[in-house]
Parts: C-alpha cells; structure tokens; sequence
C-alpha cells in the first residue's frame, strides 16, 4: 500500500435523507467508505476529502456554507488529513490535489465516494489523464435514478453502468474483496 492514498469524495449531508438531492443506498455506501477510512486511519496511510461547493446557486445544493455542503459527520475529516474544496465534477480542476498527491509521492488513489455517474468518475478520468492508478471501491459509492429521454433508469443501472465504463482504466473491486487482497482482512 505503498504510494497509495484514499480519496473520499463528496459524502456530504445534501445527499442524505432530508438533503438536497438524496442518493439511492447512501447510508451503506457511506458505511462502507467509513469502514474504509477507518482501516486507512489505522495503517496511517494518506488521506484526501473532497467537498464540493456549487458555484450555481440555482441548482439549490452545495451551497458555500450550507449544512448540505458540509461533510458528513460519518466521515468528517480529522484535523491532519488533507481537504480540498472543488466547485466541479472533476477533483483536480482548479484545487491542489494534484500538487499534493505528487508531493507526498503518491501514484494509487483509492476512490470512495459521491456520485458515482458524476463525481467520482470524472475524478477517476482525470486521475488517469494525469498518471494516477485508480481503485474504485464499489460498494462504497453512490448514485441515483436519472432521466433520459423519458425513460427512468433505475440508481442502480445508473451505478453499474458508469462502473462498467471505467473498467478499462481502473480497478473496480468491491470493499470486502480489497480489505482482503492489500490488507488481509477477513470480512
């Protein structure tokens, strides 16, 4: 687990019940990524938040100093663990995450977080481009139903679907599989 550093994004409250926009399996998701994040707390390995803040205040979420835009209290960052704001889907444009992940030698992000469609695979894109190997913890992502052309698709086609179109650039595992192949824990 050399080099490697998880990144948790935007598992902030306006995705809960009673926020904003709120994800389907949210709670198991975010479950999950604390499970996570507690065993990479343990091995003192690094940690990134991201939290976004919207720059449309029309779109009536992530709104600069809202309860919706602050991070959930499941996975509120300690005092040493980095955290970077963004106002895009994309982790890396216009923050320092790209300057601080090269400046603490990392090369493996670990992705858990929010939404899976959106922000999360847009971050895993953007890790590529810049030279980052990606793991993507399945099961500690979420998204929701979406609308097209009329048709409902369903959260979890949703889910599937973005995680199948990133299988050609990062590793797409579920957490109890890679708790078990880089830490040897049993579920």
């Amino acid at each position: 687990m050399k080099n490697t550093a998880i990144v948790i994004i935007d598992i902030q409250n306006d995705y809960f019940p009673n926020g904003a926009l709120v994800l389907d399996e949210v709670i198991d998701a975010a479950t999950k990524a604390r499970r996570l994040l507690d065993i990479f707390r343990d091995k003192k390995l690094p940690i990134v938040h991201i939290q976004h803040e919207t720059t449309k205040q029309e779109m009536g979420l992530m709104l600069p100093g809202s309860f919706g835009q602050k991070i959930h209290d499941s996975i509120k960052p300690s005092g040493d663990e980095a955290c970077f704001t963004k106002h895009y889907p994309n982790a890396f444009w216009q923050t320092k995450l790209e300057e601080y992940l090269k400046e603490n030698n990392i090369k493996h992000l670990v992705l858990a977080g929010m939404m899976t469609h959106m922000c999360v695979s847009t971050t895993a894109r953007a890790a590529m481009e810049r030279g980052f190997e990606t793991t993507i913890i399945q099961d500690s992502c979420a998204t929701r139903s979406l609308e097209f052309d009329g048709t409902i698709i369903p959260g979890e086609t949703v889910h599937k679907i973005a995680l199948a179109e990133l299988t050609l650039i990062s590793k797409i595992t579920p957490l109890n599989s890679f708790l078990t192949e880089k830490f040897g824990i049993n579920p």
